[in-house]
């Protein structure tokens, strides 16, 4: 029932559009329109005032013949630069690229690809089979730790599980956990001097976040990640650098870990910077939260049932990435992440192939015909 050709063209249609986050104006009127020539009324929120950007979340509810409960289905409308001036290429292979200059946008377009195929499947006029009601949410900046996502207005989701089509994986893969994610910065402050006349008057806080830096153990200490990942300072050569910012994040599937682990770091910062003299300014903000969904719960459940129905092989699994699923499961929806074969993401190398893509439309058809 997918058409493979309308799906690679509005994939392709789709890529075309410039979408940076915070910058999605321009696809979220494309999604809209698609959905109302469906005879599907989508809503905008004011996210887009509350976040500085262009455009807010899109959701919509489709009305279906079955008496069983919604599911919503979700993929986000952002791409990580560089996300303006993009060309799918279609290889005679049947995969699709960008003309290397741009990503491809497959993260997260594969996914509004998919849903948009399977919607018209089960609008089209000659489509007879009785489907369950379904509800689609397309959000803005997911890119920028689900920034979007954040202020949507979760009490109009009728569904207590959810789809979130954005993993970079085979078809047939699903996370049913990741973990949280908290960003840190600690800023130095020392005291500049002439690095030639008097070195000895100054306070170096290059070399004191350096000292810092070089006690904190980077990459995986135990269930936790940790990484340094920026480190900025300094105005002149001649100068001992007054001020150096530190950034960096941790991630762990226990949240309790993840905060444990940030406390351990703070307090190392705080040290070497008394024993530098130097002042110490340590601030976080926790991006998103821990989720574990049981694999054996019906959403679950009905995701193995549905891989079954096209042919492929369920794959549960965990994922090192933050979604949009990270906030549905802590407002009650429980939800997997579901791979769309999308490859080498957040890069120039970023692909898809033609056949994951049509694979996934059904795999989401499949979820909207089951009966469990």
């Amino acid at each position: 029932m997918i058409n493979i050709e309308r799906l690679i063209k509005s994939f392709i249609e789709l890529v075309s559009i410039d979408n940076p986050s915070y910058g999605e104006r321009a696809m979220c009127d494309f999604i809209a329109d698609r959905l109302r020539c469906l005879g599907i009324t989508p809503f905008e929120d004011d996210t887009a005032s509350k976040i500085g950007g262009a455009a807010g979340n899109l959701y919509a509810y489709v009305e279906g013949d079955l008496d069983l409960p919604p599911i919503l289905l979700s993929a986000h409308m952002d791409t990580v630069e560089l996300s303006c001036g993009k060309q799918a290429v279609v290889h005679d292979d049947g995969r699709i690229t960008s003309d290397g200059k741009t990503t491809l946008g497959a993260d997260d377009l594969s996914g509004v690809a998919a849903i948009l195929e399977a919607l018209t499947v089960i609008k089209s006029p000659g489509f007879n089979i009785k489907h369950r009601p379904v509800e689609v949410l397309f959000d803005p900046a997911e890119e920028t730790y689900c920034e979007g996502i954040k202020h949507f207005d979760f009490s109009m989701i009728k569904s207590k599980e959810a789809y979130v089509f954005d993993l970079s994986e085979s078809v047939g893969y699903a996370a049913n956990e990741a973990p949280s994610i908290i960003s840190f910065k600690a800023e130095f402050t020392g005291r500049a001097a002439h690095a030639g006349f008097a070195p000895e008057e100054g306070i170096h806080a290059i070399k004191a976040a350096a000292a810092a830096i070089n006690q904190i153990n980077c990459g995986h200490v135990g269930n936790t990640t940790v990484n340094i990942g920026t480190i900025t300072g300094g105005s002149a050569d001649n100068i001992v650098p007054e001020r150096c910012t530190v950034t960096g994040e941790v991630r762990s599937f226990n949240s309790d870990d993840a905060k444990m682990r940030l406390c351990e770091i703070e307090a190392i910062f705080r040290s070497v910077a008394a024993d530098f003299s130097c002042k110490l300014d340590f601030t976080s903000k926790t991006l998103c939260d821990a989720y574990y969904v049981d694999p054996e719960h019906p959403v679950a459940q009905r995701f193995y049932k549905a891989c079954d129905d096209i042919g492929v092989k369920a794959t549960i699994c965990r994922t090192y990435g933050g979604s949009d699923n990270n906030h549905f499961v802590h407002h009650g929806i429980n939800g997997l992440v579901v791979a769309t074969g999308m490859r080498g993401c957040h890069s120039s190398r970023e692909y898809i192939n033609s056949d994951d893509l049509a694979l996934t439309s059904e795999l989401i058809l499949s979820l909207i015909l089951s009966e469990v």
